[in-house]
Parts: C-alpha cells; structure tokens; sequence
C-alpha cells in the first residue's frame, strides 16, 4: 500500500494511509440484538483491546463496540514508539506532578513496555516486537543545558540507566549530544491489535464493528445504546474512543486536540541503524526505522512530526514538504517516499494522560484519553489500570492518571488552550470560504454562509453537492475542511466527520445535520 493507493477509506479516519494498514485483520459483524455483558468498551483501538485482552484473562465477560473496523481509528495511524520518552520532558512533569509523580510516570511506561513483551510472548504473536535504544538529541545550537537538565530529572524519575552520549549510531546524520535510553521498543501495531483481538474472542469476549453508539450512561445498570437500536447493558463501561465521547465539558477543557504529519522514506536496508530517534526542536520530530519485508534491500524510514491545531491550518502539503527537507538534510541515503498521512494526538495541559472514572458520572463509567505522542504505552496502561480498577484491585498509578485531577501548576496553560479554543467561535461571525456553493470545487469542500447559517459543503468528483450543517454537534463549533484527509475538523475540541458529515472523531458523538441542497 502506497500513500496513492486507492484503498478503500470509508470506513477510516481519513483517507492517507500508514504502512501498518495491510496488515491482515480480523473482521467482525454489526450487533444486532441487545446483549448483556461485565464490562462494555466503545472502541476498539489499543486501549480498548488491551482493556478487553485483560478483562477477560481475569475471567470477566466483555463486550467491544466500534463503529468502524476494528483499529480504524488512531492507533493504525501511530507511528509506534514503545518509550519512556514522553512528548513532555521530565523536568517539566516532575515541576507539574512532583518528584514521586514523575518516578510514577517513568514506572509506568516503563511496565506497558513489558506487558506489551509478555504478552507478545506468551500469545506468541508475531509483530516485529524488538527492544532498542532511544535517543534524545539536544538543540540545533549545541547547548548542553537542556539535555543535562533533563538526563538528571530522567536519573531522578528512576530511569538510572539514561546516559548522555556523544553522539548516536548515525553518525553525522544527528551533530551532537544526545541522551542515550537503552531498552526502549517498536513493534507492528496492527500485527499486534489484530492478534489481540483473536485472543479476546478465543477467552470468550464478544466483538462488535460498525456498531456506533449513540448514548452512554452509568449507574446500578450501565447502558449503552447503539444507532440501530441495540443496548449493551453491563456493570461498568470504559470510553476508549481517543477523546470521550460520553460528555461535554468535563474532560475537553483540559486537553486539546492536533493533528500530526508522518512520511515514510525508503532508505537502503542498515543504512540507518534501528533505534527510536527524537529531537528538541520546535516544532519538534520523531523517527524510527521500519523492515520493508519482504523487500530485504529497503528499510522503511518514519519521520513524523510539523503538529498543529486541529481544524486549524489546512497546509498538509507543506508540513509534509518540510518534513521531507529535514529528513533529507539528515539522512541523504532517501530514495523515495512511499508513504505521508496524519493522525490525531490529544495532549493534556498537565502532560498526562487521562484514565479512570469519568469526572461528574456515575462511579462505574471509565475513560482513557489524553495520550499525547505515546498512544502505544498509554494504551497499554490503561488496560492494566481500568482492569485493576473494574476488579476492585488496587493500583498505585489511579491518583496519578485520576481525570478529575487538578494541576494547578498547568493552569497558565489551561488559561491559554482556553482562550484559544474560545476565539474559535468568532468563525460564526465570518463569510464563508466562498461565496456560492457553485465555487466549490470537485473533490472539494467549503463552508458557505447562508443567512445566519453555515453549511459545509461538499463536491464529488461528478460535481454533485452533498451540505450539512457546518456546526459541530458538540459544543456549536464551526467545522473547518481538510482537504487532504477529506474530512470536517472542529477547531474548538477537534471533533471530526468524513465528507458527508459522519462522525469520526468525538467528541462529538452524532453526525452533522444534513441539510438539503437548494434546487438549481
């Protein structure tokens, strides 16, 4: 699969692709009658599955809901860093979560990377699974503060093993000091999940897709009901669904949504060693290096990074240009590139995520969001979290992921993602990208204003118009077009829909109100 191949999209979260999207998954059928179950997840990503993989090795019955494919969302979009590297430093985390709170975090992650081993292990599940250094390279300027500042916050979190090093295997590629992190990991994602997801149903969970849920609620019987009409009922329900889509305010004010760039550059196989590689610039990038089987002479090099707002800028060619420059100025041996797609990251003002009971709901409702750049070890943490929790075990980690959490060192922080998000709303007061629906053109999307309406519309490649309402169903946002991806971003909470207004992403969780197309 190529970044122009002409696989079918519909049923993704836009329509690049990643080099993990051929792997051979499971399918499985809508639901269709009303079932009962222990626990009930909406979503079937890494957090879902790894919560439902461990629910049902304790002997719990568990049912999964998503309304794609199962993976169809962000996790085939990860680019797969299995590390204790976080998109935040430790010297920040320890000033915002305490000296204990960053050695909690490193923890953390640190035991998602084993569990993801022992798992590969025990289920023997071939998925590239490898254990490697990371590196984490200092600023373009060769001032040593920063990485010495953040190799003793990394010793002071319990990560005694992080050094600092000369300079990493590649040699020239990076000029520099870098701090060195041995027995990080990668592995193939989709390999892994879809693996997962045969377990699951082996230990007797029950797996449900394009099944889209409508309505989630807690109490002495929690209920989720879906769009046809079927209703999940079961003791506890986790909201794995990458930003929660079971309320409006609680979690959304303290986190914010991005979109992130990542090409996939052929280079000839060793050229550039396997470690996990990232830097300090702003913006900032990540790079790995994948096998190309069976091409054995070919490496697969994963660069990502060039982050913004989503539904605020729609300049994918270019992000994806400077993310081909930086690449080649750093690694000439590219040949090609075979692969460009996006995917979307929510990061917490505090630089943690989100995990536990859901903040203002009934005590048997969970969620998991808020995984910033590491979706892989969040995941993974919050099977093993919301398992222990469900199972009334304790859990040294609960407080630290806690979503009702406040950190009042995040608040400058909270203050500015407010007021960003505020601003947004001002798009109500705007014309419309153009002026007549008639301008639109194929292949394309614009919001047109129509008396005190906004309607986002649609041109197929026949020149047929497809409009809906261009107001977000979340919270009355302006959704804004994405042309690459062929969706509706909300600029205000990141809520996305496909070019016909479905949903995609929450938080919002019901489509964009269609809207007749007025007669010629």
């Amino acid at each position: 699969m190529t970044a122009n191949a002409t696989t079918d999209m519909t049923d993704h979260s836009g329509q690049s692709a990643s080099p993990w999207m051929d792997a051979d998954l499971p399918a499985f059928s809508a639901l269709a009658e009303s079932q009962t179950a222990d626990v009930c997840i909406v979503g079937a990503g890494i957090a879902g599955l790894t919560t439902a993989y461990l629910l049902g090795r304790a002997g719990r019955t568990v049912i999964v809901l998503d309304d794609g494919p199962i993976v169809s969302g962000e996790s085939e979009r990860t680019t797969a860093h299995l590390t204790v590297a976080l998109d935040s430093r430790y010297s920040e985390l320890a000033w915002l979560h305490g000296e204990e709170g960053a050695r909690m975090i490193a923890a953390s992650h640190a035991t998602a990377i084993d569990e993801i081993e022992r798992i590969v292990r025990d289920e023997r599940i071939a998925c590239d699974f490898e254990r490697l250094d990371g590196y984490l390279f200092g600023p373009p300027d060769g001032d040593d503060a920063k990485l010495n500042t953040e190799l003793s916050a990394l010793h002071l979190a319990g990560v005694a093993d992080a050094t600092l090093a000369a300079n990493a295997p590649t040699g020239a590629l990076f000029i520099g000091k870098a701090i060195r992190l041995p027995r990080q990991a990668q592995f193939h994602p989709l390999k892994y999940l879809a693996a997962l997801s045969k377990a699951i149903v082996r230990d007797g969970g029950r797996i449900f897709t394009h099944t889209h849920a409508t309505s989630i609620t807690g109490g002495e019987t929690a209920r989720v009901e879906t769009k046809n009409g079927a209703v999940v009922t079961s003791q506890s329900v986790v909201v794995a669904t990458n930003t929660p889509v079971n309320d409006l305010l609680a979690i959304h004010t303290k986190q914010a949504a991005y979109r992130t760039f990542v090409i996939g550059a052929v280079v000839p196989s060793c050229s550039v060693p396997k470690a996990l590689y990232w830097d300090t610039e702003d913006p900032y990038h990540y790079v790995r290096v994948q096998s190309l089987a069976p091409d054995a002479a070919n490496d697969l090099l994963i660069v990502g990074g060039e982050d913004h707002k989503t539904g605020q800028a729609d300049d994918t060619e270019e992000r994806y240009a400077r993310l081909v420059a930086w690449a080649g100025k750093r690694f000439p041996m590219i040949t090609d590139i075979r692969f460009s797609w996006s995917g979307q990251v929510v990061e917490p003002v505090d630089g943690l995520a989100f995990i536990g009971c859901n903040p203002m709901d009934k005590p048997n409702v969970y969620v998991a969001t808020g995984f910033s750049g590491n979706g892989m070890t969040y995941g993974t943490i919050a099977g093993m979290l919301l398992t222990d929790l469900i199972q009334g075990r304790t859990n040294g980690w609960a407080s630290l992921y806690d979503p009702s959490r406040v950190t009042l060192r995040a608040a400058k922080r909270f203050t500015q993602e407010a007021l960003n998000m505020t601003a947004q709303y001002g798009a109500w007061f705007t014309p419309g990208d153009v002026k007549d629906d008639a301008l639109v053109a194929a292949h394309g999307g614009a919001v047109v204003r129509r008396g005190l309406n906004k309607v986002a519309v649609y041109c197929d490649a026949a020149g047929q118009l497809h409009e809906c309402s261009a107001v977000c169903p979340h919270l009355g946002g302006i959704v804004a077009w994405n042309h690459a991806e062929e969706t509706w971003d909300c600029p205000c909470h990141g809520s996305r829909f496909d070019k016909f207004g479905k949903v995609l992403n929450g938080p919002a969780i019901t489509d964009l109100t269609e809207v007749a197309v007025p007669s010629m």
